[in-house]
């Protein structure tokens, strides 16, 4: 049972990481200073004031620019070489004062799950800007930030309710990533020829 504290924690940072870095961060630190969840040492830095303005002019930048159709996809590509590595060192500090190798092991399972999580949203989004509307890439947006959050105090206050939602969403992965590659692809493919035809 000792184990599968910190390994939630970890797995759940990473996911919450592959979606909303940034706000990751900065709920962490806010929640930290307030003493409304108890940081583990490796990221009690998150709560130090010049920190979390930093992390929270981030996220509200990365707020705005994830409500903006077709940005945010643009975006999301730069984000895959920060939010990945990102989640995976949240995940390794967030055990870090177990042992080493616990903290390699956290590492890497949130480094996975921020993939997971990152490349699960990334794709949504190229499919959802196929629409004209702007509602509904608001509505992702703003289901992601309240994820990100939320997932955030399940994993310091309820670690083994937390072990269940991410059991359903790996699985949902899973199950989905094909899905969205496959819709990925012929957003491409309609790109290239709507571009030849204006060749």
């Amino acid at each position: 049972m000792d184990i599968i504290a910190p390994i939630t924690l970890a797995a759940g940072l990473g996911w919450a990481s592959g979606l909303r870095l940034y706000a990751v961060l900065f709920f962490i630190g806010v929640l930290g200073y307030f003493g409304l969840i108890d940081v583990p040492a490796d990221l009690a830095v998150l709560t130090h004031p010049m920190v979390m303005l930093t992390t929270g002019a981030l996220f509200a930048f990365e707020f705005g620019a994830d409500k903006i159709p077709g940005f945010d996809s643009v975006w999301d590509s730069f984000q895959t070489f920060v939010r990945i590595p990102g989640g995976a060192l949240l995940a390794a500090a967030a055990v870090a004062d177990h042992n080493a190798a616990l903290a390699l092991a956290a590492g890497l399972l949130g480094g996975t799950f921020a993939a997971g999580a990152h490349f699960a949203k990334a794709g949504s989004r190229v499919l959802i800007n196929t629409s004209p509307e702007p509602f509904s890439n608001w509505a992702a947006s703003l289901a992601e930030d309240t994820l990100a959050a939320g997932m955030v105090w399940f994993a310091f206050s309820h670690p083994l309710a937390l072990l269940f939602v991410l059991i359903v969403v790996v699985l949902l992965t899973i199950w989905l990533l094909p899905k969205l590659w496959r819709g990925v692809r012929r957003v491409i493919s309609t790109a290239r020829q709507l571009l030849g035809l204006a060749a």
